[in-house]
């Protein structure tokens, strides 16, 4: 049966630069200007076609209405396979594919999981653009939750359950502008997609590893984007599943140098992944961390202003341990006198583990005790 499409609004939804990506991408090409808006596209063995530069055409939505009968006809697919290619030929489509559905549909706990899940990879995704960590405050990277403001929810694939998740548009490359590589040059939104591509696939090959005896195969995925967040992600959307896969379509309007390709994750990654991300999240530094204790040794070289003392506490889940911390010569020198009377003092900073020992991360006195007693 042949669909035409015939809504107005949905017309519109495609935009030039899509309609110019297409038909590159399907062998046309830039000819000559065609009055002020258009250009003309010819091809080998192609008709030749008028595609605009601008939606500001008062046709416009019936120039679409034919270039899409033109697409459909030459690729001998229909309309709305076209449009659907269309209307996401300008964005980067990330696909969540559950491995479980015959008749397009999964539990709603595990679609509510699924969607979740995959919003939280983009999440920690975007995280890991800046300085690669084991584990980051999502809540707290301004410029992550904003990003992910920015992406859009698109429609589930027929015949199986398929999660997509849509970039903003992404903009043609200007290498001609900036003598830099295109990937270096990508935009944010392109960048984002390019990360969560590396980060799962390095993530599935730690997996892997980790099951062959490499216990530092998680570790050293940090620098690809794999993070305790990214690992938890993962089981919240693998677990439910025999299998899982994921890939992106790339935007047309910006060509991917080497496209990754699917990355597919089985049920029996989940525990793998649950332990990496437990190890990840007791070897990061814990943030803002206030520890109360008594200084038990101090260590200042004589040409050296700041200090390092170790510091007796029970603040760290009830148990007594000490913690090492360098601190600026003020703060340590109050900490000498607080040493002197006997007298607890309160730090604040990042608690990071190394091995069976502790240091504060950034540390800063904030009080010195005076009120409590001294210890006996």
């Amino acid at each position: 049966m042949r669909v035409t499409i015939h809504d107005r609004e949905a017309l519109l939804a495609v935009s030039p630069g899509a309609l110019s990506a297409y038909a590159r991408s399907a062998g046309w090409s830039r000819h000559e200007p065609y009055r002020v808006h258009s250009d003309v596209y010819i091809g080998e063995e192609l008709p030749e076609i008028i595609v605009p530069r601008t939606e500001r055409l008062g046709d416009y939505a019936s120039v679409v209405a034919s270039l899409i009968k033109m697409f459909a006809t030459v690729a001998r697919q229909d309309e709305v396979t076209v449009y659907r290619l269309l209307a996401t030929a300008d964005r980067d489509v990330v696909r969540v594919q559950a491995g479980e559905s015959e008749d397009g549909s999964i539990g709603l706990n595990h679609g509510v999981d699924l969607i979740g899940g995959a919003r939280d990879l983009l999440l920690a995704a975007a995280c890991s653009l800046g300085q690669p960590k084991a584990v980051y405050r999502a809540g707290a990277n301004r410029d992550a939750a904003d990003l992910l403001e920015q992406i859009r929810l698109g429609q589930t694939d027929q015949g199986s359950f398929v999660v997509t998740l849509l970039t903003p548009v992404i903009p043609p490359p200007m290498s001609r502008l900036f003598s830099v590589p295109d990937d270096q040059d990508a935009p944010i939104e392109r960048r984002l997609t390019l990360r969560l591509m590396e980060a799962l696939a390095a993530a599935r090959h730690a997996a892997e590893q980790t099951a062959a005896g490499d216990e530092g195969a998680f570790a050293e995925a940090l620098e690809s984007g794999v993070s305790a967040n990214l690992c938890e992600a993962l089981v919240r959307i693998i677990e439910p599943f025999p299998r899982l896969d994921i890939n992106v379509l790339w935007a047309r309007t910006r060509r991917v140098k080497a496209p990754r390709p699917v990355v597919r994750f089985g049920r029996a990654d989940a525990p793998l992944l649950q332990e990496a991300a437990r190890s990840l999240r007791e070897r990061a530094p814990r943030p803002d961390v206030r520890l109360i204790g008594y200084v038990r040794r101090l260590t200042r070289g004589e040409a050296e202003e700041d200090g390092t003392i170790r510091l007796a506490t029970k603040s760290i889940d009830g148990k007594a341990q000490s913690v090492t911390a360098l601190l600026e010569r003020q703060d340590y020198e109050h900490v000498v006198q607080a040493h002197s009377d006997r007298v607890p003092v309160l730090l604040k900073g990042d608690l990071e583990r190394m091995g069976q020992r502790w240091r504060l991360l950034s540390p800063h006195l904030e009080e010195v005790l005076r009120d409590d007693e001294p210890e006996s």
